[in-house]
């Protein structure tokens, strides 16, 4: 669906970006993780073609950026990171508005519309006037728009940005909803959300991709140790004892228990590898229920960090 070989973005003597290459599969989310000023929207502002590349190819559904500009631009549906709106028109009345840009008739833009509406859940607010709709309804109206003209990609440029915690969790909803007919891209600077709403992450660094693969994946190659924190019901000592039995494990903490009730404790563990398999086996063995088990936020914090935080002498 997408082929980048050698991507290359200079402002005037500034490289922002580059070179780099990766491709993306029909149908496939695909995270694009890095710090803020690493290249994210330069990269997704070239693949919508509003920026025009310094070198290297790019080319969505086998059609060059630079040779078919507007016949990717129809293949795109693109949410850069302040939607494009206009705040003196309905819902309605934006979304006819911008499918008669995509190149759709009026009669076409208004036969999609419903279609539309019910995807992003916009059926409370369509008659409503885009001035009056809270951020997180914004944001939804973004997408409309990006989707209007039935793309086949979709690139979205931090579309939690700005997002509540509930807000945030019927975003990563509707954006799993749309893959059934858009292959996504979406751009973040948050690895919590990125990880929970995408197949796969490419991490951004300096304007060059410095790692990619699944959660999974990065953990594998990159985490010198693993964390995991698991909440189980059963005596203390008889946990502890099984959990530094385990072949890896190396240390298990009591922590504050994550969830109330008799005999129920959370435990921060250590360990040179994945263990939690053997952790559940081991406990419910023995008769010890798991309530909760998944890694550590500091073991995915500690991964970002190595591989996003700049280099030494970069701008």
């Amino acid at each position: 669906m997408i082929e980048i070989e050698g991507l290359t973005k200079y402002y005037g003597e500034r490289k922002a970006v580059g070179p780099i290459s990766f491709s993306i599969k029909k149908g496939e989310i695909v995270g694009l993780l890095g710090l803020n000023g690493a290249g994210k929207t330069t990269t997704l502002r070239i693949l919508a073609c509003d920026l025009l590349p310094s070198a290297g190819s790019v080319r969505v559904d086998g059609l060059d950026v630079v040779d078919h500009p507007d016949q990717v631009r129809a293949r795109v549906g693109y949410l850069p990171d302040h939607p494009p709106l206009y705040d003196e028109m309905t819902v309605r009345e934006y979304l006819v508005f911008a499918g008669r840009l995509r190149g759709l008739s009026l009669d076409e833009a208004e036969r999609r519309l419903p279609d539309v509406i019910d995807a992003i859940q916009l059926q409370g607010v369509a008659d409503d006037v885009i001035s009056t709709l809270s951020h997180g309804f914004r944001q939804r109206v973004g997408i409309a728009q990006a989707i209007v003209h039935k793309p086949d990609l979709l690139v979205l440029d931090e579309p939690i940005s700005g997002l509540d915690p509930v807000q945030i969790v019927e975003m990563r909803e509707l954006v799993r909803g749309l893959r059934e007919h858009h292959t996504t891209l979406i751009s973040s600077h948050i690895l919590h959300e990125i990880s929970e709403t995408c197949d796969r992450i490419l991490v951004i660094r300096d304007g060059e991709i410095v790692a990619s693969g699944t959660e999974a994946d990065l953990s594998t190659r990159f985490l010198e140790e693993s964390r995991i924190v698991l909440t189980a019901r059963g005596k203390v000592a008889d946990a502890q004892r099984l959990l530094l039995a385990i072949k890896g494990v190396h240390r298990v903490d009591v922590v504050d228990p994550a969830a109330d009730g008799p005999e129920v404790a959370t435990y921060q563990i250590e360990a040179q590898r994945d263990v939690r398999e053997e952790i559940c086996r081991s406990l419910v063995l023995a008769n010890i229920g798991v309530l909760e088990i998944a890694r550590s936020e500091k073991e995915l914090e500690s991964i970002f960090l190595r591989l996003a935080r700049p280099t030494k002498g970069s701008a």
